[in-house]
């Protein structure tokens, strides 16, 4: 598919039919659609918090917001030596921000440094996780937890992560078969739920109280 014919209106009815854009690397002009047998998923009320991770979260040497350097985080995430992310879906997710559709979650340090973040598309009650990146240790861990915390209070049910890897897994991250996913992203798009929801203020505290709480 040309990245004249994928529309910011194509590839979120994409998603909600199931499958995600990539490309082959960052100079291919042309995109095609993915739909995996098997789907990479965070349960929501399932993810894993090591005791590193929750003893990094209490220094709280970190700041968290959101939609604040949304490009600076896709860039972020496109800067490796191989990316899927071409210049014509770099263009595409930066239009479904302006929309609202699109959000970053950013990590900075307490001089104001990105440190890591997470970006990706909400739709109802789906949050469709597209890439991650660190500059500093754990700051994509910092930016899931974070993210999980958002989801959590904003009334989301499924979180995305198409593909699982070990480190998500290490995360407790699982993998689910498509007509699995296919159900759940069905139930998840009648849904109604709020990426801003939770205060970028909230203390940390809440934050791990938030992930760690069960249903």
């Amino acid at each position: 598919m040309s990245d004249k014919s994928l529309t910011p209106q194509v590839l979120l009815a994409g998603y909600a039919s199931g499958v995600f854009p990539m490309a082959h690397n960052q100079d291919d002009p042309d995109v095609f659609w993915v739909r995996p047998e098997r789907r990479g998923i965070f349960e929501l009320d399932r993810f894993h918090i090591s005791r590193s991770l929750k003893r990094r979260l209490l220094r709280n040497e970190h700041r968290v917001r959101i939609n604040t350097r949304f490009e600076a985080v896709l860039a972020a995430c496109a800067d490796r030596e191989t990316t899927w992310i071409s210049q014509p879906i770099f263009d595409l997710y930066v239009q479904l921000h302006r929309m609202g559709v699109a959000h970053s979650l950013e990590v900075y340090d307490r001089n104001d440094a990105l440190w890591g973040g997470v970006y990706g598309v909400a739709l109802g009650g789906a949050f469709f996780g597209e890439s991650m990146f660190s500059s500093a240790t754990d700051g994509s861990k910092i930016a899931l937890a974070y993210t999980i915390a958002r989801l959590r209070h904003g009334g989301f049910t499924l979180f995305d992560t198409q593909f699982l890897t070990d480190h998500l897994a290490r995360l407790g991250a699982i993998e689910i078969s498509r007509s699995d996913y296919e159900v759940r992203l069905q139930a998840a798009l009648t849904e109604r739920a709020d990426f801003a929801a939770l205060s970028e203020g909230t203390d940390v505290h809440s934050v791990i109280q938030l992930i760690t709480q069960t249903s």
